[in-house]
This record gives C-alpha cells, structure tokens and sequence, in this order.
C-alpha cells in the first residue's frame, strides 16, 4: 500500500520557522532546516567526521545505552507474552557507544545500540551553541523550557507511539522513515501494555514491516489514515503532540536532534495521571453509566473551561475556572484526600 506523504515545506531555516505551521497542529516536513549546522555537514564527511564532532563536546557523563540482539533486526520491543522487553539496557558511555555502533557497520551478527532521548546540556555542553533551532511559541509564563535531546544509533526501529508534547525531531546524520497516525487511530494501532514500555510510552503491538492482518486487522484502516516522511540529513520534521509515530532508522549509523515542549503551565499534571484516574472510577462501570461519563466529560474537560463555566458567577466556580498554580495544589491536595478515605 502506497501511504499519503506528509507535506513538504522549503525555504525556511532553523532560525524562521512559521509560527502558522505549528499552530496547525498537523505534521509538516522542514526540508533542509538544520542544513547549515556544523553537525549536519560534518556528517556530510564522513560518519567518523560526525562521531568526532559530537565527541568533542562529551562530558563523559554516563547514558543508558540499549543494546538490542542481532536477531531483533533494530526493534527495541517485547517478548512473546509482552511481560519484559526483548533488549538490554545498561549505563555506558555515549563515546565508546558511537565507537560500537561504527564498529558493528559490517558485521551481521553485530547487535544494535541505541541511545534515547539524551538531555543534550547535561552530556554535550556547548553542543547547542551552533547547532541550534528557535521555535515559535506563545506560551504560559510558567511554561516548560524546550527539552533539547539527541538521539543515537544504528539501524534501529522505535515501535510505533505517541508523545504529549509537540515535537520538532531534526535528521542530523543517517535518515529516518516516520510512519505517522493522527490521534484517533488508536485503536487501529492495537496498543500494548501500559507497563513495561520501551521508552515509557504504550507501544502499537502491529510488526509494521511484517503486519499479521488477522491478528490486527483493523491497522488496515490505520494504513489508510497514515502519513509518511522520509528524512535526509538537514530535514526537519514537526510532529504534533499525540500524533503517533513509527520511526525507522534506514543507515547503519543515524543521530537525530528532537525538541520537545508545551505552551501550557507545568503546574499541571499528566494527561496520564487522569487516564489512571479514570481506570480507578469509571472504566468498570455499567455500559450506561460510562456513557453517561463521557458526556459529562466532554462538557467539564473536552469542551473547555469557558463552556462549562461561563454562565456561574465567578466567585462559585471553583474548580471549574481556568487553574492557576494555586488553584492546581488545592484540587490536587483535594484528589488526595479523597483517594485516602
């Protein structure tokens, strides 16, 4: 099946990226938005040159490194019951891990190494100095900073997932295939267990190189709503939060750069925390009584603060107006008191 490819942009650099674009809240190509990065063209050399540069900023702090069996062809996943995961994880070093990976280029029986999702201030000072992006946010004032992480490995496949932070992912050395479903596939994807997870987001159960369509046979309609990008070094791609993605790694050696962030308060807590919650108070519920939640929940959460307080005088609204940090520790003092009975 050919998949619709996600849409293309050029002309824009790390340092003009149109605030329109993000704001729409659909994945778009940045073709060539990090092409001038120092990272970018040392890699352009060689793969020793860019193994060198990064190396020139390591600090020496240890990472965890996954190290995943040669059997696995890169798929970082579980074993036949879904109770563990079928790879290694350890502490290590990012240099000797890049040396590893080089290593391994010719060997067939070389296992993966993987390295994820890496704060880069706190291993790679220096690093962000010149290889950099800005992004265009109107954000909270007590809004999260960008997370800035790189990524490192060899010819790897991050299982399909979603994220609930708005993502620029930049394709610094190697090249990815992104496989992209819009939120409301979920159920197309078959998710597994909440726990253990590979990177600590529920992962789709479907093999996407070799799919079992009678096992899962509604990804069929998941295929039908995806999206794919293919990224070069220098590409850039924006990956709207909850959107869930499948990333390929198709070279043996492949760095990618990621920012990561939220314009709401961080006061706030997990979109998980509440999932959890409602496990505990409304998923074993009678059929008619779940309905009825979910309308209530459209009205009170889905629908916006403004809906469903507009018409209450303001000094009754309780928790139902917008929360501010001290409203956020009063409604969470509140949850815990009632748990606790």
């Amino acid at each position: 099946m050919t998949l619709k490819k996600t849409k293309i942009l050029h002309g824009f650099d790390s340092q003009n990226i149109p605030k329109e674009v993000i704001n729409s809240a659909e994945p778009v190509v940045f073709k060539q938005l990090v092409g001038d990065w120092p990272m970018v063209q040392a890699g352009r050399i060689s793969d020793r040159a860019s193994v060198d540069y990064l190396k020139s900023f390591y600090n020496g702090n240890p990472s965890t490194v996954c190290k995943i069996p040669a059997k696995n062809n890169g798929r970082m996943f579980y074993n036949e019951n879904c109770t563990e995961l079928d790879y290694e994880s350890f502490k290590g070093r990012i240099d000797e891990t890049l040396d590893a990976i080089l290593e391994g280029v010719d060997q067939i029986d070389s296992p993966a190494y993987y390295i994820a999702s890496n704060i880069i201030d706190t291993h790679l000072p220096g690093f962000s100095d010149n290889n950099n992006i800005v992004i265009p946010r109107v954000a909270h004032a007590d809004a999260m900073d960008e997370r800035v992480s790189i990524w490192i490995g060899g010819a790897t496949t991050a299982t399909c997932h979603f994220d609930a932070l708005d993502n620029i992912a930049c394709c610094v050395a190697g090249k990815r295939r992104f496989t992209l479903f819009p939120p409301d596939q979920i159920s197309n994807l078959y998710p597994g267990p909440l726990e253990p997870t590979p990177g600590g987001q529920v992962i789709s159960l479907v093999d996407f190189k070799n799919p079992d369509f009678k096992k899962f046979p509604k990804f069929k309609d998941a295929l039908l709503a995806a999206q794919v990008a293919e990224l070069e070094p220098g590409d850039a791609l924006y990956i709207p939060s909850m959107w869930w993605h499948h990333v390929e790694s198709l070279t043996h050696y492949n760095i990618l750069v990621n920012y990561w962030w939220e314009d709401a308060p961080s006061f706030l807590t997990s979109g998980m925390n509440a999932l959890y919650m409602a496990m505990l108070g409304i998923r074993d519920k009678s059929a008619h009584e779940r309905e009825g939640w979910k309308h209530i929940f459209n009205h009170y959460i889905f629908d916006g603060a403004e809906k469903s307080n507009s018409y209450i005088p303001a000094e009754a609204r309780g928790f139902l107006q917008t929360l501010d940090r001290l409203g956020v520790r009063k409604l969470r003092a509140f949850l815990i008191n009632k748990l606790n009975r």
